[in-house]
């Protein structure tokens, strides 16, 4: 359905852009084997954990080293052969740098799968080609959509186990594409794989001579990364105020946080929300140096012109992008707990720096996620469970829709009595 071209890498690791990605599928699709190759075949594991890794494969019986052991840490899932947490790993090659996301397949760990994509720039959703497309590639492929990841690369595994058929791979092509039609997936990419082989992982396979796309690897290294996020509106949520009041700084104040989106420079108008007040920003600082200009996903301090009420939990934008205020947000949760969502129970609600209380008015409809269908009938919000509800605040808000902005267009739900993180919302309205 897409395809990409070769584009130059940056000069030096630490000007290498970063991609992230999270790998989904079903329980023995070969996630964490296919992460293992990878780690493997582009030479980015050392060699005591090659060792480590072989030696546990021997404990454990395998007759071949075993890479799914270099991802699954958890005792229990080397005991079962699962993926229950979500594991990160870290990689380079010549051209990029990489953060892999392996998330569970398992229906009960569907929290860990948002948890895991929720910031991911590309989704790798495995399908068994003996099995084809079933009920958890779709709920994984809904995710991706939910989530709004921008690339999907459906990697058809165990080939080998098929013969390398290109029928197969051509009927679980056709019957995805009808899925990402559906769920309006945008850019998805299939490639004919073997995990456990390396057949196209890193290296092109002589098995599929009918298959004249990328490996996974160079995909990978190719995908386009978003730019949108410099171009998108200003937002800073402030997470901390420094005045250090010293002899060498008596008057400096100012405001640190990570920029969410957009940029600013010095001479910029801004206004300071919920506080509506209106000011100029006079210095950027990017740790002890002092720049004209910031950018997304930057760390740094602002100073403004004005001597005006900023707090931890203040946003901070342009005066010409000022965001929605209001009081009542529509929005899809993912519930994490094992307690079900109470309405007109008061939640702590998290968003950005801020924190407010909240109480959930209405729940308007669960996603079978099986199905792709909204239930409106079961109302019910359970662990695992995803649901658009209405959310009434203890005070106005200053928010973005989750399709503009992941980190202003979400939040958490904290339970009061535990403080535990309960569930996780992206507003939707």
């Amino acid at each position: 359905m897409s395809e990409i071209k070769n584009k130059k890498s940056g000069n030096g690791y630490l000007d290498m852009e970063l991609l992230r990605f999270t790998t989904a599928g079903s329980v023995d699709d070969g996630k964490s084997t296919l992460i293992g190759r990878l780690l493997y075949d582009s030479k980015s594991i050392f060699e005591d954990q090659l060792q480590a890794v072989e030696a546990a494969s021997e404990r454990l019986g395998n007759a071949e080293v075993n890479l799914a052991l270099l991802t699954d840490g958890l005792r229990a899932e080397r005991e079962q052969g699962i993926t229950i947490d979500v594991a990160y790993r870290y990689f380079a090659t010549p051209k990029r740098k990489f953060i892999i996301a392996d998330t569970p397949g398992h229906i009960e760990y569907t929290r860990n799968m948002v948890t895991g994509a929720s910031t991911a720039d590309a989704a790798i959703i495995l399908v068994d080609a003996r099995n084809g497309i079933i009920e958890q590639t779709k709920r994984h492929s809904y995710i991706a959509s939910l989530l709004k990841i921008d690339y999907v690369v459906v990697a058809i595994n165990k080939m080998d186990l098929v013969d390398f058929s290109k029928e197969v791979y051509d009927n679980i092509r056709a019957e995805y594409a009808k899925i990402a039609d559906v769920l309006g997936l945008k850019n998805v990419f299939f490639i004919p794989i073997s995990a456990l082989k390396g057949d196209n992982v890193v290296n092109p396979s002589e098995n599929t001579p009918w298959y004249q796309g990328e490996t996974l690897l160079h995909l990978l290294e190719n995908i386009p990364l978003k730019q949108g996020a410099d171009e998108a509106q200003f937002r800073f949520p402030v997470q901390y105020v420094i005045r250090p009041q010293t002899a060498e700084w008596p008057d400096y104040r100012a405001y640190a946080g990570r920029i969410s989106g957009g940029r600013i420079k010095v001479g910029d108008k801004v206004t300071i929300l919920p506080s509506q007040t209106e000011s100029v920003v006079s210095r950027i600082d990017e740790g002890t140096n002092q720049v004209d200009e910031a950018r997304s996903s930057q760390s740094v301090s602002i100073s403004l012109a004005d001597d005006v009420d900023v707090s931890r939990g203040s946003l901070i934008v342009k005066t010409n992008e000022l965001p929605t205020v209001s009081n009542q947000i529509e929005l899809l949760v993912c519930w994490l707990n094992h307690r079900p969502l109470q309405l007109r129970q008061k939640y702590i609600i998290r968003h950005t720096s801020d924190e407010l209380q909240g109480v959930v008015g209405e729940v308007e409809y669960k996603v079978n996620i099986n199905t792709l269908e909204n239930n409106f009938d079961d109302k019910e919000v359970k662990m695992n469970d995803i649901a658009k509800i209405k959310l009434k605040l203890s005070k106005p808000l200053a928010f973005d829709l989750y399709a503009e902005n992941r980190t202003t267009g979400s939040l958490v739900f904290i339970d009061e009595g535990t403080n535990e993180t309960v569930g996780a919302g992206m507003i939707v309205g």
